[in-house]
């Protein structure tokens, strides 16, 4: 998750838009893994 620098220093001010942004970053890293993006 260190390639995703929103997420390094969190700037989202709720706990919901942070959650958010960490299930997106950990879709995007699964599917980079198996070579749909």
């Amino acid at each position: 998750l260190n390639r995703f620098r929103k997420l390094l220093v969190r700037y989202e001010k709720t706990n919901a838009s942070y959650e958010a942004l960490l299930q997106l970053a950990a879709s995007i890293i699964a599917f980079r893994k198996i070579g749909v993006i």
